[in-house]
């Protein structure tokens, strides 16, 4: 009789552990399941912008850095400060650039700092040139291409990141969102050459000899790997924002933008950089066109460049998922 009970105690003990792992892998394969989510709203305005931050359900808490393009003078279709101000505001951040790579009106300290000034940033918050006064390595996890990222070295004066990117065409990755923003946006002036250059070089003045001949998809993947280098460096504490405004095929370092030739879309965000890229160009894809609004011209130029190529590479080494829920919140 008592050995009786004592079977059954066990068999008792073996089905409670049975069910708690059972239990315990559904769990697993539901999280594992759970897909981003991109919030989504039409109001392009600055409400909007501070509305769909708020979706996000994660604060910009210590010291905010928020990641803009201070947009290459003659161009007019950067973010503007009027929109942005109230969400920078809010979270009391610091608008962070680097110089760029090519002659323009952003190559120097001196040049970038006035072009900061002259498009009104100064005059909604503090600014910071990342790379002002050197630059610095980071690891990346990807060295097909690229062994380290080069970024200016003020990254560690921030806690927490806000890339808030103007999504639109580019000419040489097709287009430009949350990951050109974090790669070729957050890496100093050499470091923009040396993933222009798929690791060839980290000499700016190098730049269009050494790029020549790099196969366009090591180009992109080198964003990619850059990219997660910066999530990384962040420890999760980083979101993502595409204001799909000016929709022109060209970035905001053109300094004579093409013209959009379709209309304004909305504002997207997600902790996802991966899902939130492809969100937006999913919605390119399938943009219902028509005479005076067509999106015929932005699709070639992401098509031209291969540039969903970013966001599938991106997502093979792990920085995100190309699947995603969308929820608007008009």
């Amino acid at each position: 009789m008592e050995d009786c009970k004592i079977m059954i105690m066990k068999t008792i003990k073996q089905i409670s552990i049975a069910i708690f792992m059972m239990t315990m892998l559904v769990n697993c394969t539901n999280n594992k399941n759970e897909k981003p989510v991109v919030y989504m709203t039409s109001d392009i305005s600055p409400e909007g912008l501070v509305k769909v931050y708020e979706a996000l359900g994660v604060k910009a808490e210590g010291r905010v850095a928020v990641k803009i393009s201070t947009g290459e003078p003659g161009g007019k279709n950067f973010l503007k400060p009027e929109l942005i101000k109230d969400l920078v505001q809010k979270v009391n951040g610091t608008l962070v650039e680097c110089n760029t790579a090519y002659a323009g009106k952003r190559n120097t300290n001196e040049a970038h700092w006035q072009t900061f000034k002259d498009h009104g940033f100064m005059a909604i918050a503090p600014c910071d040139l990342m790379d002002e006064f050197g630059e610095k390595r980071i690891p990346v996890k990807d060295t097909t291409h690229i062994k380290y990222n080069l970024v200016g070295d003020h990254i560690d004066n921030y806690d927490f990141m806000i890339n808030l990117a103007h999504f639109k065409g580019h000419a040489m990755g097709g287009f430009g969102g949350v990951l050109k923003n974090q790669s070729i946006g957050v890496a100093s002036a050499n470091g923009k050459a040396y993933i222009h250059t798929a690791g060839k070089t980290a000499d700016k003045n190098l730049i269009w000899k050494e790029n020549r001949d790099v196969p366009q998809d090591h180009f992109i993947e080198a964003m990619a790997a850059s990219a997660q280098s910066v999530h990384d460096y962040f420890n999760g504490k980083i979101l993502y924002i595409n204001v799909m405004n000016n929709l022109s095929v060209d970035c905001d370092c053109n300094n004579h933008p093409a013209d959009p030739e379709m209309k304004d879309v909305g504002i997207l965000a997600s902790t996802d950089p991966v899902a939130l890229d492809q969100a937006c160009v999913d919605l390119v894809f399938n943009y219902p066109s028509q005479e005076g609004d067509d999106a015929k011209a932005l699709i070639e130029r992401i098509n031209s460049r291969h540039g969903v190529h970013i966001i599938e590479h991106a997502a093979a080494i792990g920085l995100g998922s190309r699947e995603y829920e969308l929820v608007r919140i008009d």
